[in-house]
């Protein structure tokens, strides 16, 4: 029996796993955050009897994952990110040890021989070593797990999950919660790769910021059938129409200048497709805009179809997967 492979997704707001289940790919996520609660044995086995994920650190709980949400919208607070931007969070000083928890929860410990291929963004601009740290950071978790492990962009990770039938040619764009990584591909090569920071992170604390509302209460509004508007009800849609305006606008930005700046396009014989994957891309009107701004760009490559991936919110970790499955 061959080796077991995984592919892991590793962004900011949102950890998934996905593995192969017989001829069909399985998804397992988790929300990538935390909150802390002052200790008490009550609260200890309430947590136990309703199998939510915690951790006891002296006179705290560490509640991780995805019912992280809950307490912190009932504090009325934020969660804690052990990531920011796509990277390790500087500021967050569990930043590698909620990582390691979450991981491990999602991986488990690896059966012999085990390949595990994760995903790690471009380096925002000037932030070079920062993803060096990340890369090797994470990497190390996962081999303490007992994987053999491997990266892969993230975007180049959306190419190889939704462009096979394009001989994994074209554009990947993930706009997830801290980054907004693009790949332009070529058979399956990545030809260039760029990242933003503005995406949906920046949406939820810029929104929240001129709304009065916090990041979580942002988010969670987004992700209840927010579409964009030209003219928008309420401040906290407008403010969220304004600010995906301008992570959309950042992103095309950053393409084009990538583009243009670039001395070794191949020559593509016919236009080449855009798939975009991760939750920001989900808000209702999102490709309408996109597709806009992508004309209005001028690129010097042909676009051809602008679409969003068949599974937007898994395409990174299937993609991953298969990164696993081609190339380990």
């Amino acid at each position: 029996m061959s080796a077991a492979v995984k592919g892991l997704d590793l962004g900011t707001s949102r950890i998934v796993l996905a593995t192969l289940d017989g001829e069909d790919v399985s998804f397992t996520p988790q929300l990538n955050a935390f909150v802390t609660l002052s200790y008490s044995k009550m609260t200890e086995q309430m947590l136990a009897r309703e199998k939510i994920l915690h951790q006891i650190d002296g006179a705290h709980i560490h509640v991780y994952g995805n019912r992280a949400d809950e307490f912190a919208k009932f504090l009325d607070g934020d969660t804690r990110r052990p990531m920011q931007s796509g990277l390790l969070n500087p500021a967050e000083p569990k930043n590698l040890e909620m990582l390691e928890l979450l991981v491990g929860r999602l991986c488990g410990k690896a059966s012999q021989g085990a390949k595990l291929c994760l995903s790690v963004p471009s380096a925002p601009p000037g932030r070079d070593p920062d993803l060096i740290f990340h890369e090797r950071s994470v990497h190390g978790i996962c081999e303490k797990l007992g994987y053999r492990a491997q990266e892969v962009n993230e975007g180049l990770a959306v190419v190889y999950a939704e462009l096979k039938d394009a001989n994994f040619t074209g554009i990947g764009m993930s706009f997830g919660g801290g980054m907004c990584n693009i790949c332009l591909a070529y058979l399956g090569l990545p030809v260039l790769t760029v990242a933003t920071t503005r995406a949906g992170d920046y949406i939820d604390h810029s929104a929240a910021a001129v709304s009065g509302e916090t990041p979580t209460t942002v988010r969670l509004h987004k992700e209840n059938g927010f579409a964009l508007e030209p003219v928008a009800d309420g401040a906290v849609d407008r403010a969220l129409s304004i600010y995906y305006a301008d992570v959309i606008a950042t992103a095309v930005t950053a393409l084009r200048d990538a583009l243009v700046g670039s001395k070794k396009l191949p020559r593509f014989g016919t236009p080449i497709p855009i798939v975009c994957a991760g939750g920001t891309a989900l808000a209702g009107k999102f490709l309408p805009r996109l597709r806009a701004a992508l004309a209005e760009a001028e690129l010097p490559v042909a676009i051809g179809e602008v679409r969003l991936a068949s599974d937007p919110l898994n395409a990174t970790a299937k993609g991953a997967l298969v990164g696993a499955m081609l190339n380990m």
